[in-house]
């Protein structure tokens, strides 16, 4: 077991001297079959994978966010990213540079985009 895992299945009342319900048999860990919680690898013992093909934003010569991009914080594949900037900065436009970059240049790539309190009239 592991800290925050939920443990559920049948409990008696406390006997004489106890003060806690005792749980008698275990039903589920975390939902799931007790057997399969046991099979589970811990996060700490998996083995990390680290990028090693950058993504290349430029596509021409006037997209110089993408170009910038590139030199100063490149992206990997497989790599998450996380901008964080004051509003009314350009967050929303890099992200739709960055978007378009990877769907043109790499198209074999599987783009996810989690945006996190957007109006969906800058999103679209």
């Amino acid at each position: 077991l592991r800290t925050g895992d939920t443990v559920s299945g049948q409990i008696r009342p406390p006997k004489e001297g106890e003060r806690y319900f005792a749980l008698i048999k275990v039903e589920a860990i975390n939902f799931e079959a007790p057997e399969t919680s046991r099979e589970k690898i811990f996060f700490d013992n998996l083995t990390p994978l680290y990028p090693d093909e950058q993504l290349k934003m430029e596509v021409g010569p006037e997209n110089i966010s993408a170009r910038v991009i590139d030199l100063v914080t490149p992206i990997g594949k497989g790599q998450r990213a996380l901008i964080v900037a004051p509003p009314r900065t350009g967050k929303t436009v890099l992200l739709q540079t960055i978007a378009n970059s990877i769907t043109e240049n790499h198209p074999e790539v599987t783009l996810i985009v989690l945006l996190i309190d957007e109006r969906p009239e800058e999103v679209t």
